[in-house]
């Protein structure tokens, strides 16, 4: 299991189409991806879980992976939460 904490820097923070993109990159890996702020975690490949969060840019959100493919999972949303890029 990984957990990294990261600040978003989106412009818009995670609003209807970036969260849906968000899900679409936390839904291609295999491991368990789940998003944690102020106490509350939800499924990142849930997009009513993460539209509940509500989140802004500029806060801080812990990402947790847990599977075969973790790394790279961290990996790619820290990339589109950081820099709005989707590999």
């Amino acid at each position: 299991m990984i957990e990294k904490v990261m600040k978003i820097q989106l412009p818009t923070g995670l609003e209807a189409r970036p969260v849906a993109v968000l899900v679409q990159v936390a839904s291609k890996h295999a491991c368990s991806v789940y998003i944690e702020s102020e106490g509350k975690k939800v499924n990142a490949k849930s997009i009513m879980g993460m539209m509940s969060l509500g989140l802004d840019s500029g806060e801080t959100v812990t990402v947790i992976a847990d599977g075969q493919d973790e790394t790279q999972a961290v990996a790619d949303i820290e990339e589109y939460l950081l820099k709005g890029k989707v590999s």
